[in-house]
């Protein structure tokens, strides 16, 4: 296993996409999608403060988070990563997307993306995702993903799990 942080913060990319490191310049434009432990961002001094906060949890190798920028502008339109679990070998996975950019197809290769990285780099064995019930556009693309619904949780969130027959270092 290969836990961050890294010499270099990695950088991926298919011919649409790249996942990047996050820049405080990029912090205006994904305002309305900064979280940190579930809570949203309102203001760019809020939105700053928690990518601070998630620059910290890379430098101690507890996650990994990347700005999705589109390649033809390289604007950051959505984000994705590992934010738990990484010291035991499995990674949650979790994304957002700015409305404007849903229905693209922009997440799907964001995520093939971070799960290739997960598998292949950091050498995660597990990688699961959780979402609201109400989610239903979540669900949808993480099944599309092969990720395998393992349960109902009290709280009214579902966890997936990412199949075995996907295994993309094959």
């Amino acid at each position: 296993m290969k836990l961050p942080p890294y010499a270099t913060f990695p950088s991926v990319s298919d011919d649409n996409i790249s996942l990047r490191k996050i820049q405080f310049s990029d912090i205006n434009d994904i305002i309305e999608i900064s979280f940190y432990d579930a809570i949203q961002a309102v203001t760019l001094t809020q939105a700053m403060e928690m990518q601070a906060k998630i620059n910290k949890d890379y430098s101690s190798g507890n996650s990994i988070h990347w700005g999705i920028a589109d390649k033809l502008t390289n604007k950051i339109i959505g984000t994705c990563g590992y934010y738990r679990g990484l010291d035991k070998g499995e990674g949650e996975l979790g994304c957002v997307l700015l409305p404007q950019y849903r229905g693209q197809g922009y997440m799907t290769f964001a995520l093939l993306l971070a799960i290739e990285f997960g598998q292949n780099n950091i050498g995660l064995k597990r990688i699961w995702a959780r979402t609201t019930k109400q989610n239903e556009k979540a669900m949808k693309l993480i099944e599309k993903l092969n990720f395998i619904k393992i349960a109902d949780l009290d709280n009214n969130e579902v966890e997936y799990e990412l199949g075995k027959d996907l295994n993309l270092t094959d």
